[in-house]
Parts: C-alpha cells; sequence; structure tokens
C-alpha cells in the first residue's frame, strides 16, 4: 500500500530525519514514535504531501505518490494537527459534507454512527469553533471514519482522549486493519503502539 524510501527532510541547515525507509501494507500499522521535536508530525505531513520532502520516494499502489490526484485524495483519510473543517455549518453537517464528497454508500447511517462513537451527539447541531479542543478533535478523528478509506494517517490521535477514549481508538484502529486498511499514526501513548503496530519506526 505504501512505500518510503530513503526519504529525507531538512529545515534550513537542521536536519530534521534522513534515510527513512518503511513499507505498509493493506491491514498493518506502523507507529512513528520518539521525542518531542524529532520530526513525527513532519514525517506524516511529507507522507500526505503537506509537507514537501528534500530527497527519497513515498510510493503508493508502487506509484509516486502525488497529493494532487483525486485517487490519492479518495484513498487517504489523514489527521494531522488540528481538525479541519467547514467552520459556518454544524458538526452533522460538517460530517455528511465529509461523507458525501468522498461517496460514502450510505452517509447518514455513517454519521449518525460517528456522531454516537465519538460522543458527539449531544454536539451534533452546534458549530465546530463553539467546541471544546477535545470534541474538535473528536470531531477529526470522525471525519476520517465516515468516508472510505485505503490508507489511514493521524498525528497523535490518542491526544485529548480520556481512559475510555483511550480504550476505545485501540479497538478501532485494530478494527481497521482488520477491514485491510494501511495505518501509519505516531503516537507517545506505549499502551496504543503495543495494541496496535505491526512495526515502529524511530526517530
Amino acid at each position: 500500500m505504501l512505500e518510503v524510501r530513503d526519504l529525507r527532510k531538512s529545515f534550513g541547515d537542521d536536519p530534521v530525519f534522513g534515510g527513512l525507509g518503511f513499507e505498509v501494507a493493506a491491514g498493518e500499522a506502523v507507529a512513528i514514535v520518539g521525542r518531542n521535536g524529532a520530526g513525527k508530525s513532519t514525517l506524516l505531513k511529507c507522507l500526505v504531501g503537506a509537507e514537501h520532502h528534500d530527497a527519497g520516494e513515498v510510493l503508493v499502489h508502487g506509484e509516486s505518490r502525488d497529493e494532487t490526484s483525486a485517487s490519492f485524495r479518495a484513498l487517504t483519510a489523514a489527521l494531522l494537527d488540528d481538525a479541519d473543517y467547514f467552520p459556518d455549518v454544524s458538526v452533522v453537517e460538517h460530517l455528511r459534507l465529509q461523507a458525501w464528497l468522498h461517496g460514502t454508500p450510505d452517509p447518514e447511517r455513517e454519521v449518525l454512527a460517528a456522531l454516537d462513537e465519538l460522543g458527539l451527539s449531544e454536539v451534533r447541531d452546534q458549530l465546530p469553533p463553539t467546541l471544546s479542543s477535545g470534541q474538535r478533535h473528536r470531531l477529526g478523528l470522525a471525519s476520517c471514519f465516515v468516508r472510505p478509506r485505503g490508507l489511514l494517517v493521524l498525528d497523535e490521535p490518542e491526544q485529548r482522549l480520556d481512559v475510555q477514549g483511550r480504550t476505545w481508538l485501540r479497538e478501532r484502529l485494530k478494527a481497521e486493519k482488520a477491514a485491510g486498511v494501511a495505518v501509519v499514526f505516531a503516537s507517545h501513548d506505549q499502551d496504543l503502539v503495543d495494541a496496535v503496530a505491526d512495526r515502529c519506526v524511530t526517530l
């Protein structure tokens, strides 16, 4: 599904990472681990084309990743940094738009299920800017799960989740793998890494 070959990235004269190489097959998960500031978020952005790398290749299905292509955008669901959202529509309308735009077969069913699963049903009619940071993070996760996906890229998906939420996340990511999704995630939660990751990449 995803192959990274000799990936290198610097900011000016400061190297972030170099010579990185790993693969993620359908139904596998790779965890990106390391100290704060090691470049985990930058790496994930390079994988989805939100940040340009200096050298190396990112291949998807054996082809160079093109973040402008409709096929790559249809394949890839990502939550990087804070969630992107439509600020002038409600939570439920935002998720309906995400599902509809990505061709979800039964969008209303998926949206209602995500609202319930992520504990957002009570705020479904609020505008995203009125949500707490934790609720906005869960909205970002819900936005990934209401759409079809073959590659799931998540930056510290456990952040701002309570103990129950982290337990849910572990089971959800294992279910994603069982459904054939390739998962790449950065995390400081060792329990999540141990439960979900098939391999780790340390920066």
